[in-house]
């Protein structure tokens, strides 16, 4: 019997790491078997060219890698940690809780085409490699942390300013604009769950945006 794989989507900032972390205590309180694991892999050998691609190796802007290369760095990584990490576990019904997942390639390729009809051929592509080819599981629930882009914004410079690392997304500011646009445009295509992570300008309390993954959580697996 196979398990579940929640995957927590969102553009920096959103809490995703802090919110999964959380999910993983509270269903390992509950009595279930959980794990949580976290995309890019970057302990692994598999990440090599995630690492690349992100330092800006292949170009300094996102754009200068084409959606289906730049994707296939990201898949092989993935490939890597579910054969050697946790496809038993949950072959053999354990749950699964990804920050981020190929639901990522998605929301940061997928921006890279301004052509309606380009985004769908992208799309269909990269599930069929993942989900079909490789034969990676799809995800039983998405939740995106949605946070307002100029909360997002804000943080992501206060991180610069701090001395935290900055890859070529995050350079570019533009760019984390369109993928905000674009989980909004994925939350309808695909019925993911929105999660709202801020109230009147304010990001919400950590806890009250926990139980509402909880609460979405135990909608598949009751």
């Amino acid at each position: 019997m196979k398990g579940k794989l929640i995957v927590l989507e969102g553009i920096d900032g959103s809490g995703k790491e802090t919110q999964a972390k959380l999910l993983e205590r509270k269903l390992k309180d509950a009595g279930k078997k959980v794990i949580h694991i976290s995309f890019p892999n970057y302990e692994s050998p598999s990440s090599s060219l995630v690492k690349m691609y992100l330092h800006g190796d292949f170009g300094k802007n996102p754009e200068d890698v084409n959606p289906y290369a730049a994707s296939l760095f990201y898949a092989v990584d993935r490939f890597a940690s579910y054969r050697t990490q946790w496809k038993s576990f949950y072959e053999n019904g354990g749950i699964i809780i990804a920050d981020r997942y190929t639901t990522s390639n998605m929301v940061h390729q997928m921006t890279k085409y301004e052509n309606e009809d380009s985004r769908k051929r992208f799309l269909s592509w990269l599930e069929k490699t993942e989900y079909g080819e490789l034969e990676l599981p799809r995800p039983d629930l998405v939740i995106l942390l949605d946070i307002p882009l100029e909360i997002s914004e804000r943080l992501v410079r206060e991180r610069a300013e701090k001395g935290g690392s900055m890859d070529i997304h995050e350079q570019h500011l533009d760019y984390l604009r369109k993928c905000h646009d674009a989980y909004q445009e994925l939350v309808k295509t695909f019925q993911w769950t929105r999660i709202a992570c801020a109230e009147n300008g304010k990001l919400r309390a950590i806890e009250d945006i926990g139980k509402d993954i909880e609460t979405a959580v135990n909608e598949i697996l009751c």
